[in-house]
């Protein structure tokens, strides 16, 4: 399956009144053409038909405009070319003339169906796409390395240790404090003890 571009855009205006050997002439001229360019061309043609064809490419471009908002993507007439330029026949109107001895010669009156198909080519398109995405790879947060795994994981463990040697350290501070409380009150209970021993002693 060939790829669609996001502009794409076509018009087709039927039964014009010429011939389609008149149309193809001045449809050469525009196929393969940026839109600005062709608008040129056909602004600047003196042939009948390019007023036919300019109004179905105006209705090209235009249809491309709204297959671009419908998809949310950005519109620039600038990137659009003349993918497509067709001229095909229509139905003939048949009509008579008169002619010798009371018979009647017939006339065809030819038409035209016009085709145009304007795109953004592929190639912009893929240009878009890898500017998006280097867009999106530059906002996006870099992977983190070997260094930087490292790193993060020797500060985590010297965290780890120096809350560890904390935490150690608090609870030989509270043990060595209750260790001497408990000293002090046993002095003082014996002190007690050995000052009433001795009122007693004088007493008796």
């Amino acid at each position: 399956m060939p790829e669609t571009p996001d502009m794409y855009g076509h018009a087709i205006q039927r039964s014009v009144r010429q011939s389609p050997r008149k149309m193809r002439l001045v449809m050469d001229l525009i196929r393969g053409k940026n839109v600005n360019e062709a608008y040129a061309i056909l602004q600047f043609n003196k042939k009948l038909a390019a007023k036919q064809i300019a109004k179905t490419l105006k209705s090209a471009v235009a249809n491309a405009e709204q297959h671009a908002l419908n998809a949310n993507e950005n519109f620039d007439v600038d990137h659009l070319i003349v993918v497509d330029a067709q001229v095909d026949m229509g139905s003939p109107l048949k009509r008579h003339r008169a002619a010798a001895q009371g018979r009647a010669t017939p006339i065809r009156k030819r038409t035209s169906h016009v085709k145009i198909s304007v795109a953004e080519p592929v190639a912009n398109k893929k240009k878009k796409a890898e500017q998006v995405a280097k867009k999106k790879a530059d906002r996006a947060p870099k992977p983190k390395t070997a260094k930087a795994s490292a790193k993060k994981a020797a500060k985590s463990s010297t965290t780890t240790t120096a809350k560890a040697s904390k935490k150690s350290k608090k609870k030989t501070a509270k043990s060595s404090k209750a260790k001497t409380a408990k000293a002090a009150k046993k002095k003082t209970a014996k002190a007690a003890k050995k000052t009433a021993k001795a009122a007693k002693k004088g007493a008796k």
